[in-house]
């Protein structure tokens, strides 16, 4: 289940009796409320900015101020408060109750503020990525304690729950959350934000498995998310050295299309050979939904269509996610391609029709059956966390997994020798029996 701790609707009974029991209520300490400055309190009590562009304050009509980082109808938590801390935690009773293996926790590193005077001024939080927990708002080390109530929630139950944080943090700061007096796990971003280059997966790798050293627990690999342009978009736009995919897709989405140019073949192409590199490694792999299917982003969406606030927030200076969430298509026909009864929004182009569950069910060389056969094969493959590294050219990668388990990836232009052995799989076919370019092969070999 996605449980999402930071923050809830500003249709919340909560926030709505809040908003109607006035200044210096009970109901108030819920969230984060303030005197705003001015003689009637009609300017905000400082000049934050909210992740979604403009203020992070909004007036609640009486002289104070509401805080929310995110969309004006998201209004923040106070996690200081007593009745807060109480009542997530039998939210997490009642969905584990129910039968709920765990939690995908939202903004995990978010929970605790500092939102004591004088305010530091905006210029100085915005930078964010800080490796000492001082921010004010972000990965205060007191969150620390909240998710340690939550662990002692979970290891109530047999099996104990699971739980895995999104906690966009400084990476020396990552396996606090993934610790077994914590959550247990933490999403790993790195391999989504490298690039399309040997050196920046292996420097992923090499991150994530450390992380998995010092936490104790298994590490997570993803290759994208929603809130970032589809993989295979991002692997067909040209590379940027100093600037990660991610960055370089938005500034292509605010071209509409138009620059830089899109490979969509070379993209999809290298997508798969992610795919499989990040599925042969030790620990737990998330997959995006859609990107199983080899879906792009939809790029071209009508401003009248876009539902992220992110677009409207920031007055068009960013696109916004729309694109990555367009729903998926089951069938190559009707109003939203097999995902309801009407019309999807956002709404599906026509190039959806091709990527269809349908259209690829029955051809063995789709990204849909090359997903299938891989998670069948790590299952089977899987069986310890066993990893080494193998000596391999400047634009290879070659590791070792459980027993006779390789995993080879050509990050090159030419295509790159294979070591003698049984294929099991490859991301695109073998050119006399080498591993063509953009391409990423497991394989059975026997000890030497």
């Amino acid at each position: 289940m996605d449980i999402v701790p930071n923050h809830t609707s500003d249709r919340h009974e909560w926030f709505r009796e809040a908003l109607a029991a006035g200044r210096g209520s009970r109901a108030r300490r819920r969230y984060i409320f303030r005197d705003g400055l001015g003689p009637r309190g009609e300017q905000p009590p400082n000049d934050w900015e909210s992740g979604f562009g403009g203020p992070a304050w909004e007036p609640a009509g009486d002289g104070q101020w509401y805080f929310h980082h995110f969309a004006k109808e998201q209004p923040d938590l106070d996690w200081d408060d007593e009745e807060v801390r109480e009542d997530f935690l039998r939210t997490l009773r009642f969905w584990s109750d129910r039968g709920v293996d765990g939690f995908r926790v939202d903004v995990a590193h978010g929970l605790v503020k500092d939102l004591s005077e004088p305010f530091a001024p905006w210029t100085e939080v915005a930078v964010t990525d800080r490796p000492d927990g001082s921010h004010p708002l972000w990965d205060r080390d007191a969150v620390h304690e909240i998710y340690a109530e939550w662990r002692r929630v979970f290891d109530e139950y047999e099996p104990p729950r699971f739980a895995v944080a999104e906690a966009c943090v400084h990476p020396s700061r990552r396996a606090r959350y993934a610790s077994a007096k914590g959550l247990g796990q933490a999403f790993n971003f790195e391999m989504q934000d490298a690039g399309w280059c040997s050196a920046d997966f292996r420097r992923a790798i090499d991150s994530g498995l450390a992380q998995t050293a010092e936490s104790g627990s298994t590490t997570t690999w993803l290759l994208g998310c929603h809130d970032s342009a589809r993989v295979a978009t991002r692997y067909g736009l040209p590379r940027d050295p100093d600037r990660t995919p991610v960055e370089v897709a938005k500034d292509w989405l605010l071209s509409d299309g138009a620059a830089p140019p899109l490979d969509r073949a070379l993209g999809e192409r290298r997508a798969r050979a992610a795919a499989l590199v990040s599925l042969a490694l030790p620990g737990s792999a998330y997959l995006y939904q859609g990107d199983e299917l080899g879906l792009h982003e939809v790029g071209d969406l009508a401003p009248d269509v876009l539902e992220d606030p992110i677009a409207t927030r920031s007055g068009g200076r960013e696109k916004g996610r729309d694109g990555c969430r367009v729903p998926l298509p089951w069938s190559a026909g009707g109003p939203s391609l097999g995902f309801g009864p009407g019309p999807a929004r956002p709404p599906q182009p026509e190039w959806f029709a091709d990527y269809a569950v349908s259209a690829q069910a029955d051809d063995p060389d789709s990204t849909l059956n090359m997903y299938r056969r891989a998670n069948r094969l790590r299952a089977v493959l899987n069986t310890d966390g066993a990893f080494e590294w193998l000596p391999s050219g400047t634009d290879v990668l070659h590791f070792r997994r459980s027993g006779p388990w390789h995993c080879v990836a050509n990050f090159g232009t030419e295509p790159a020798e294979l070591p003698t052995g049984e294929v099991l799989l490859s991301s695109a076919p073998l050119e006399a029996g080498r591993l063509p370019r953009d391409a990423t092969a497991w394989l059975r070999v026997s000890p030497s």
